[in-house]
């Protein structure tokens, strides 16, 4: 029998392996031609506009943290809380880690760009494998600080602590402090960068006729470095969050849902840390599956990818059913198994219907891109109803995955069919932040007047890159659906652990779930996300008129256009920042503050006639109500917005009339509705979600040591 401290050298080996691969694949990016002194020029422009956003957003996250963190150990001080100084000690690792991890994507990303763009004037097959390799750098960093700084953390506060249940609460602050990370970057990211896109395309494409990433444009570099603080920082962040909570939860559930006892127990806390150190491995090695030829069409580029990540997902696999099947977990084995190999499964299902309704290979996105002949509205209206029926796979896939995984496992079942889900990360999130790279690649080379080859190649690395990009938002949105619901189940049991009756000891399944404080928990919950993708697609728009009204400046009195003047890049670059930076907060308050809000007004309503109005089995409806409503809403948004832009490409790529045609100045305005739908407020919700969860589980005892048995 493997003991836990064997099983945290083993994620700890293997974390140290993810950490010295991705040193070299920067190293291998980083030893590659940069191209010719303009293009240079332009990529340190991109590099600086990038480096400023991330160190003021980092600035204001950081004042956040800090409070956090002294509210987390004032707590921890007061007797009878049940909270541990140990989760404030989790709190500050996992947002340092969270933000190292983005930090050091977006550094190899926007140094990267440059690189894919000379390598791809050598070959198609050079620029990919440049590209890749920059979003290799992300990948492994962040499934390598998650699972270094777990099986760390895990260990020491066993030993500290003495008790496993103790442990994983305290463990659950580094969940936390990866989201506390993540929705600032994710929303301050998602407003830059579509506030740029958005006010770029405004006046650049639509009213001036010039083309995307035309040097011309003054709000072309901010376009450029958003595509990096938002869809590599930002998803980064999300994903660290997703992979670390998963491993929490499962950790958690093992210790507290009371299905496994002796033998069993210790074998359910190490084998999420285990799957996750084999996922690691495996997706480095898989990474080398990504290859292509010159020439290849967007199909093949497509297989290439699959080619990586099918392979990795089967070997994972196998290592599942050999865990399983080695660790002591008894007559449960076989449910372990299944459960985690569900989650595997459902993820690759997800990402699959999400390239079917996305791709313009196929036939909704070809079909959108038809209806741009009748104009702007029904481009809209069509997208609109794609992204809603794109939907429903998604959606049976979790519940089937649920279904299954609670039926062999219980609820800790759930919690591994994440882990499952996400073990494969490391080559999953590489596809996704290898977009922005080759995107910023097929800007510098429009920017730096390469031959047509070159930008036909950047082309389409950048096409693939969107598939593979929405692709990933699709994963990423089943993925934290999946860990919210494990995060929500371990809340659940952590709250009726020890008998404490803060969800009614006396009360019967039926009566709570009827009961009016559950109900109105429900639409609370289900309001929260319409409430939190408003204020982002507000911020956006707000943004993107201060970025329209300065190109249109910039045009009407510098004389851009006829020659006579320069675009000031910089002006733009600062609008989207201090916009994002100021109007990233709300949301984030937001978030952290509801569950917050109502565990404090059910605990001051106990035995009062607050508490006929609030309790602690509110806060579950509030989970469970966001849950439904930001997955399904999540999903819509990030594939209608995919599949606007992808429509706009398969009309820029001759087809429908092609570029200048009416019909691509339909899909032009298609496309910028859609950008703040798949790069913003889609996104963002997933870490809606997974806070409202994580914050509710780190203050779990707080709740369960006000209702005792």
């Amino acid at each position: 029998m493997m003991d836990m401290t064997t099983a945290v050298a083993l994620g700890v080996a293997a974390s140290i392996v993810g950490l010295i691969f991705a040193l070299w694949q920067r190293s291998y990016v980083l030893a590659q031609d940069a191209g010719t002194q303009r293009m240079r020029e332009i990529a340190e422009a991109i590099e600086r506009g990038a480096g400023a956003f991330l160190q003021r957003e980092y600035r204001a996250v950081a004042i956040l943290v800090a409070i956090v963190t002294v509210a987390l150990v004032a707590l921890s001080s007061v007797p009878g809380s049940g909270m541990s100084i140990m989760t404030a000690v989790a709190f500050v690792i996992g947002a340092l880690a969270s933000g190292l991890a983005g930090y050091i994507g977006m550094y190899i990303a926007v140094r990267a760009n440059v690189r894919t763009a000379q390598a791809a004037s050598q070959s198609l097959n050079r620029g990919l494998r440049v590209a890749f390799a920059s979003g290799t750098v992300m990948s492994t960093m962040v499934v390598s600080l998650a699972l270094l700084g777990i099986s760390l953390l895990f260990i020491f506060f066993v030993n500290q602590l003495g008790d496993a249940a103790q442990a994983a609460s305290a463990l659950a602050g580094f969940g936390f402090g990866g989201t506390s990370i993540a929705i600032f970057a994710r929303v301050g990211g998602g407003i830059y960068t579509k506030a740029a896109d958005v006010g770029a395309d405004l006046v650049g494409k639509t009213e001036a006729g010039i083309p995307e990433d035309d040097p011309r444009n003054p709000a072309t570099i901010a376009d450029n470095v958003g595509d990096n603080v938002g869809d590599v920082a930002g998803m980064g962040s999300d994903l660290f969050e997703s992979y670390a909570s998963s491993i929490i939860a499962a950790i958690s559930l093992a210790t507290t849902a009371g299905i496994f006892i002796d033998d069993g127990l210790l074998a359910a806390q190490i084998f999420p840390l285990l799957v996750a150190a084999a996922g690691l491995i495996i997706s480095i090695l898989a990474s080398f599956l990504v290859r292509t030829e010159e020439g290849a069409d967007q199909e093949q580029l497509l297989g290439s990818i699959r080619r990586g990540i099918y392979s990795a997902s089967a070997l994972i696999g196998i290592v599942v059913v050999a865990l399983g099947s080695f660790l002591p977990f008894g007559d449960k084995a076989t449910g372990v198994i299944i459960a985690t190999l569900s989650g595997l499964v459902g993820g690759v299902l997800i990402g699959y219907f999400t390239e079917y309704f996305t791709a313009d290979t196929y036939g909704p996105t070809q079909a959108l891109s038809n209806s741009a002949e009748g104009g702007a509205g029904i481009v809209v209206i069509r997208g609109l109803a794609l992204g809603m029926m794109s939907t429903l796979a998604p959606v049976i896939i979790v519940v089937v995955v649920t279904l299954l995984a609670t039926s062999q496992a219980g609820l800790y079942g759930v919690a591994v069919a994440a882990v499952g889900m996400l073990s494969t990360l490391g080559i999953t999130l590489a596809t996704d932040a290898y977009g922005p790279v080759a995107d910023n690649a097929g800007g510098i080379a429009e920017m730096s007047d390469l031959p047509e080859t070159v930008r036909d190649r950047t082309d389409a690395l950048d096409s693939l890159g969107n598939t593979t990009a929405a692709t990933g938002k699709g994963f990423a949105i089943g993925s934290a659906a999946m860990t919210a619901l494990a995060l929500t189940a371990a809340f659940i049991t952590a709250l009726t652990a020890g008998g404490s009756t803060a969800l009614g000891a006396a009360a019967s399944p039926a009566e709570l779930l009827l009961s009016p404080q559950f109900v109105t928990g429900l639409f609370i919950g289900g309001l929260l996300p319409f409430v939190f993708s408003a204020l982002t697609m507000v911020a956006v728009g707000d943004a993107a008129q201060q970025i329209v009204e300065e190109v249109r400046r910039q045009f009407r009195e510098l004389g851009i256009m006829e020659g006579k003047g320069q675009p000031d890049y910089e002006r733009c670059v600062a609008i989207s920042t201090d916009s994002a930076i100021r109007q990233m907060l709300l949301p984030g308050i937001i978030a952290v503050g509801v569950p917050v809000g109502m565990a404090l007004l059910a605990v001051l309503g106990k035995g009062n006639t607050l508490g006929e109005f609030i309790a602690p089995i509110s806060l579950v409806g509030v989970l469970l109500g966001s849950l439904v409503c930001a997955f399904m809403l999540a999903v819509m948004m990030a594939n209608a917005g995919g599949a606007w832009d992808n429509a706009k490409k398969y009309i820029e790529a001759g087809n429908l009339g092609g570029k200048g045609s009416d019909a691509h100045k339909a899909a032009v305005v298609g496309d910028t509705v859609g950008d703040p739908f798949k790069d913003t407020s889609g996104p963002s919700l997933n870490i809606l979600l997974k806070l409202l969860a994580i914050v509710s589980l780190v203050i779990a005892p707080l709740i369960g040591s006000a209702f005792p048995g």
